[in-house]
């Protein structure tokens, strides 16, 4: 679809600073754009492309002010990343939805599916399961028994909820994940091996909750695995049995989750954080990649490393790191020094 840069502010609530009859019709990363399309400024280390992309217009805060002659027309938004995704979501909209039910698949008898939903071929839907408004269930999708799903949930190719599992409303998992399996239970014997401890709880996934691909959460030794409203967990995460994520937190590729720890809301996780089993995580904290959390901590803290510190404290430490093949040599030569007066 092609659309003028005055009707695209009109959209955005925006202001025009240049040409608004340039005409639009793509979307590309600053750096990488080409005329006709719209792209973006929201971090300031990509201020420079700014003066060299090629787009047609770029969406830029209120205040943003230029250094030199820019050849793009700018649309000033209060948030343009924001903005971008707004728009993006309209055009994501705009695509045909999918609906009806494809064959082959399986859906045990007496399960209900909403005239407005889709079950792709090769799903299977087992006994008992309760399907909400506007379902969509992509090829080769496993819904077990007694598995509860909300309103306006996609399950995309190759989702696996295992039994008993409740999905809330507007709920989405992407292709691979698999939501309910066993936890990591196993108790020790006398002669070495171990004993598998039945795993007979459940996964909740609260409303408006998104899973990446390939993520997996275990179901409960007892009771449920929960994570909480708005929260969204990235591509292959690992959350273990009996673990709480709380309200709106969001983590990065490939954190792990022993069993049994609580995190609280509104905490932003980096890329292969771990965390230790048995412990708490308060409200608001920014936990940075790599960072390896063994005891609890409290709310509002930023942190980095392994094990984790606060991150004025990592930087100093660094810092003396990168001193420490100097210090050793000023410690050897002081040694000879003193050896020297010894002597002496």
């Amino acid at each position: 679809m092609e659309i003028t840069v005055a009707q695209l502010a009109a959209m955005v609530h925006g202001t025009v600073d240049g040409d608004a009859s340039v005409r639009i019709n793509n979307y590309s990363k600053i750096e990488e754009a080409t005329e006709g399309c719209l792209t973006f400024l929201a971090n300031v280390k990509y201020t420079h492309f700014i003066y060299t992309t090629k787009a047609s217009a770029v969406l830029v805060r209120n205040d943003f002010q230029p250094e030199k002659p820019i050849s793009a027309t700018l649309i000033r938004v209060e948030d343009p990343y924001k903005t971008l995704a707004d728009l993006l979501n309209m055009v994501s909209a705009q695509a045909p939805e999918k609906v009806g039910i494809e064959q082959p698949c399986f859906i045990s008898e007496g399960v209900e599916v909403d005239e407005k939903a889709y079950v792709g071929a090769f799903a299977y839907i087992g006994k008992r399961v309760k399907l909400g408004k506007g379902v969509k269930i992509y090829p080769q999708v496993y819904v077990g028994d007694d598995v509860t799903i909300g309103d306006n949930v996609i399950l995309y190719p190759g989702v696996k909820v295992y039994h008993g599992c409740k999905i809330g409303n507007r709920c989405i998992v992407h292709g691979g994940a698999t939501i309910g399996a066993d936890g990591f239970g196993f108790a020790p014997k006398e002669d070495g091996t171990y004993e598998k401890i039945s795993q007979i709880g459940i996964v909740i996934l609260e409303d408006d909750v998104e899973i990446g691909a390939n993520t997996t959460i275990d179901r409960a030794t007892m009771g449920a695995t929960v994570i909480k409203q708005g929260a969204k967990l990235d591509n292959l995460i690992q959350i273990g049995h009996n673990v709480e994520i709380g309200e709106n937190t969001v983590m990065a590729a490939q954190v792990g989750v022993a069993g049994s720890t609580k995190i609280g809301k509104h905490n932003m996780v980096g890329g292969q954080v771990g965390f230790a089993g048995h412990i708490t995580v308060g409200d608001q904290n920014g936990i940075g990649a790599q960072s390896g959390i063994p005891n609890s901590i409290g709310s509002k803290q930023r942190v980095l490393g392994s094990p984790a510190i606060n991150v004025l404290d990592f930087a100093r430490t660094q810092v003396y790191l990168k001193r420490l093949p100097s210090l050793f040599s000023d410690v050897s030569a002081i040694k000879k020094d003193i050896e020297a007066l010894q002597k002496d």
